[in-house]
C-alpha cells in the first residue's frame, strides 16, 4: 500500500497541483473559487465535488509551478487567476530572532498568474523596508471582492487594487494614518470585507481594528485600544439575531456591531507573547478560542441579547492550544495543532477532553514539537493536511483515530 503522503518542494516556488481538487486538468477550470484566507466560508472547508480521495502509485501530477519570493501569505483563486504576494529584498540579511526586529530594504508586491498555465498576468510593486522579527515576507493573504483585490503587507501598507490589471484604486499606510507601530512579527490579519465594509487591525489609540469603505478606503468607524493589535483576523457571525464581528487582540476577545463599531460584549483571554492568532472555531452558539501558554476557552453566545458564556477553559492535558493553524469543529469534536507540545488532537467540544493524539502530520514522528503545526482542510468526510514536514496529506479523522488513507483503501470500503 502506498501511504497517502506527497512531499512538495521548495518554499521558494508556489506550486498548484490541480488534480488535488478535481479528477483531471479537464474539470480543474470548474474548480469552486477561493477568494481569501481560508477559503468561501473561512472555516477551511471545501464544499466542491469531484476532489480526490485517493493519490495514484505515482503521485499526483504537477501542471505547472512559478516561482516566488519571500513571504508567509497563501494564494487566492477567482474566476480563473491566482493573487499572491511576495517579497523582494535588495539589502539585509533575514535573520529568524522572535525577539528582535532585523532591517531590510526592498519591495512587497502582489501578483495575478493565470491559474492554467501559471504565467505572470501582472504584478503592483511598491517600495516597502522592513524593522520586523522573522522578516521573510508579507504575510495577509489576498482577499479578493468582485472586480477588487485587497492587499495588506507586513508593515501595514493596504492596497485596493484592480484584478484585471492590478492598477491601484486606492491605498492607506495603517502606521502612518494611525500614528502606530507595526507589530513585531508584521501585520498578518488579513482584510475582512462584509457588505460595503472592509475590517482591518489598524493599531494606534481607539482603532486597534477600523472599518473602511471598500470602494474608496475612507474610513466608516474606528474602535478599540491597546498597546498590541495581535495577529487575528477578524470573524463574522449570526447570534441574537443580529451581525455580530468577534475580534481576538492580545488581552480579550470582543463582540462588536460591524456596521457601527459599538462594543457588545467582551470577555478576558490572554495568550502568551500578544499572540492572539487564529480565529474562533465555530459551530452553532458555541466559539472555540486558543492560543500559546495553555489558553483556550470554549464560549456559548447568547441567542436572546448580544453576549457569551463561559462553558468550560482548558487545563493541563485537556483541550487543543492551537496557536499557528486554525481549529476545525466537526461535529461534537475539535481537530487541531497543539503549539505548545506539537501534536495533532481530537478533542471533545463538550468538555475538552483528549480523544487521542498523534505527531504523524506535524512533525513526521513521536516526538514532542514546540510550534508543530499542520493546516486542515475538510474536504467531504476526509481531510486534505498540509503538514510541518511539507508533505501533502489525505486523513480519515473521527474521534477514535487519525488514519492516512492508503491508495485503495476507499475502494476496499466500499
Amino acid at each position: 500500500m502506498l501511504s497517502l503522503r506527497q512531499s512538495f518542494g521548495s518554499r521558494m516556488a508556489i506550486v498548484f497541483a490541480v488534480s488535488i481538487f478535481a479528477f483531471d486538468a479537464e474539470n480543474a477550470s470548474r474548480g469552486d473559487d477561493w477568494p481569501h484566507w481560508n477559503g468561501p466560508t473561512r472555516t477551511g472547508a471545501y464544499a466542491e465535488n469531484g476532489t480526490i480521495r485517493s493519490i495514484p502509485p505515482n503521485g499526483l501530477k504537477k501542471l505547472w509551478s512559478a516561482p516566488v519570493s519571500l513571504g508567509y501569505s497563501g494564494p487566492s483563486v477567482v474566476g480563473g487567476s491566482v493573487y499572491v504576494s511576495d517579497y523582494l529584498k535588495t539589502s539585509g540579511e533575514v535573520l529568524n530572532n522572535p525577539g528582535a526586529r532585523v532591517g531590510l530594504t526592498g519591495s512587497e508586491r502582489v501578483r495575478c498568474l493565470d491559474a492554467t498555465t501559471g504565467k505572470e498576468v501582472w504584478e503592483a510593486a511598491y517600495k516597502c523596508d522592513y524593522s520586523l522579527s522573522y522578516p521573510s515576507g508579507p504575510r495577509a493573504t489576498p482577499t479578493i471582492d468582485g472586480s477588487n483585490v485587497y492587499s495588506l503587507g507586513a508593515e501595514g501598507d493596504l492596497l485596493c487594487l484592480d484584478a484585471r490589471s492590478g492598477k491601484v484604486v486606492w491605498d492607506r499606510h495603517l502606521k502612518d494614518d494611525y500614528k502606530t507601530e507595526s507589530p513585531i512579527w508584521g501585520y498578518s490579519a488579513s482584510p475582512v470585507i462584509h457588505g460595503e465594509l472592509l475590517y482591518v487591525l489598524a493599531g494606534g489609540p481607539g482603532s486597534l481594528i477600523v472599518a473602511l469603505d471598500k470602494l474608496t478606503g475612507q474610513e466608516r468607524w474606528r474602535a478599540l485600544s491597546g498597546n498590541d493589535i495581535g495577529y487575528c483576523p477578524p470573524t463574522l457571525v449570526r447570534a441574537a439575531n443580529q451581525e455580530q464581528l468577534i475580534v481576538w487582540e492580545p488581552k480579550a476577545v470582543h463582540g462588536l456591531d460591524p456596521t457601527t463599531g459599538t462594543i457588545l460584549w467582551r470577555y478576558p483571554l490572554a495568550p502568551k507573547y500578544e499572540m492572539s492568532i487564529i480565529p474562533p472555531a465555530i459551530q452553532g452558539n458555541r466559539m472555540y478560542l486558543s492560543g500559546i501558554g495553555g489558553v483556550s476557552a470554549m464560549l456559548q453566545l447568547d441567542t436572546s441579547k448580544p453576549g457569551v458564556k463561559e462553558l468550560w477553559r482548558g487545563k493541563p492535558k485537556q483541550a487543543i492550544y492551537a496557536a499557528n493553524g486554525t481549529t476545525v469543529f466537526d461535529g461534537e469534536y475539535l481537530y487541531g495543532a497543539d503549539c505548545d507540545l506539537g501534536p495533532l488532537i481530537c478533542a471533545r467540544a463538550s468538555d475538552g477532553e483528549r480523544m487521542w493524539e498523534t505527531f504523524a502530520p506535524t512533525g513526521g514522528g513521536d516526538r514532542r514539537l514546540t510550534h508543530g503545526t499542520c493546516f486542515l482542510n475538510k474536504v467531504g468526510d476526509l481531510y486534505y493536511i498540509l503538514s510541518e514536514t511539507g508533505d501533502f496529506i489525505i486523513a480519515e479523522l473521527t474521534p477514535e483515530k487519525y488514519e492516512e488513507i492508503e491508495y485503495g483503501s476507499q475502494e476496499e470500503r466500499r
